[in-house]
């Protein structure tokens, strides 16, 4: 299976936790001789601006963070290509499901997701989206950008409890028939992450079924990496992730 991966991702661009020295290598170390790594382009400004306004984009600029940003983005746009016709991963930051249009907070600058499926449907490439945000923080940038778009169904999972949270995910895909299937993958949630609620075959069990729904539609299916901090865990469960959307 392809990731999408770029040497740049391993930067320390800032003092916050998604940026720490270590983190996305400790997850290319893991899948490392498992998957076919596929280096990105950054976005351009126009696929940038197709979402974020100008004032947003010059305030990215000023924080010295556009270059890697725009990285970011560009390996969210390259998984959404490749997962029209293969499942798909992209091991990327800075994250970005908490970036509106015209601010953002959490350690996201712009909204990756939002850029990779506007990208899609501007091309005619998709008709209608189904993203599963997976994260232990609510997508609000998610929420904000693609909920008014029309053509995406945004499910961020209730975390009253393990057991609640994976029926909630298996009903949605199952009753979804949307033509791309992806997901805002934060590993945060995880049982030895800030989250301690799910365990990591969970994330395999995710994968997979997010693969069947994309199967069952005619559709594609891709992930991009959001949260997750506990280095020691944070590659066995992106790849046990890949391993289910892999099937």
């Amino acid at each position: 299976m392809k990731v999408v991966y770029h040497e740049d991702y391993n930067q320390v661009y800032a003092s916050d936790p998604a940026a720490s020295a270590g983190r996305i290598r400790a997850v290319e170390q893991v899948l490392k001789g498992k998957v076919t790594f596929v280096e990105p382009e950054p976005a351009s400004r126009d696929d940038i601006l197709r979402v974020h306004t100008p004032e947003h984009v010059r305030f990215v600029e000023r924080e010295g963070v556009y270059e890697i940003a725009a990285l970011a983005a560009g390996g969210a746009i390259l998984a959404a290509e490749i997962g029209l016709t293969e499942p798909c991963f992209a091991l990327i930051r800075p994250p970005g499901h908490h970036a509106s249009a015209g601010s953002s907070w959490g350690f996201c600058y712009f909204n990756n997701m939002a850029i990779a499926l506007e990208k899609l449907k501007h091309q005619g490439k998709i008709k209608k989206a189904f993203l599963l945000d997976f994260d232990l923080h609510f997508g609000d940038g998610n929420v904000n950008i693609l909920g008014k778009r029309g053509y995406v169904d945004i499910l961020n999972p209730p975390a009253r409890s393990r057991s609640e949270y994976l029926k909630a995910v298996e009903k949605a895909l199952a009753e979804t028939d949307a033509g791309m299937i992806a997901a805002s993958a934060g590993f945060d949630h995880h049982q030895e992450d800030w989250g301690g609620l799910l365990k990591t075959e969970d994330y395999t069990l995710m994968g997979r079924l997010m693969r069947e729904a994309a199967r069952r539609n005619g559709g594609g299916c891709f992930g991009i990496l959001e949260g997750g901090y506990n280095h020691r865990v944070l590659g066995g469960n992106v790849l046990a992730f890949i391993e289910g959307l892999k099937g």
